[in-house]
């Protein structure tokens, strides 16, 4: 991989994560801490900003690989990760691949949620 994507890649990582951070504790300042306010949001605009870039980038804007991987996977993808997951659901559904789109929500939060029990279980039975 090209040396140039990589330092985009991590640098819109960085601004991406202290943003996540930023946005979501003022959030959860100001609703409370009784429901992840501030990780839902920050995940429904991640996942705009995501649309938005990535339809600008195919329809007027001539982004180079760089801006786009440091828009993308950097800044969003520090953001939010779900935003990633939620341009992978939008492209196949795009494709008219509706029943592998609806295996990946599945298999995604299902299997992630269920990894994230396995992974308490297994360190409470350890501890």
């Amino acid at each position: 991989m090209h040396l140039g994507t990589l330092i985009a890649v991590a640098t819109g990582g960085a601004v991406g994560s202290l943003a996540r951070h930023l946005l979501a504790g003022q959030i959860t300042h100001v609703l409370g801490h009784g429901f992840p306010w501030g990780i839902l949001i920050v995940n429904v605009i991640g996942c705009f900003a995501m649309g938005v870039i990535v339809e600008l980038s195919a329809l007027t804007l001539n982004l180079s690989p760089d801006l786009r991987a440091f828009l993308t996977v950097g800044v969003l993808g520090g953001f939010t990760t779900f935003s990633a997951f939620a341009l992978d659901v939008g492209v196949l559904s795009e494709r008219g691949d509706l029943l592998n789109s609806v295996l990946y929500v599945a298999g995604s939060v299902g299997g992630s949620i269920t990894a994230l029990f396995a992974g308490l279980a297994l360190v409470r039975a350890m501890v």
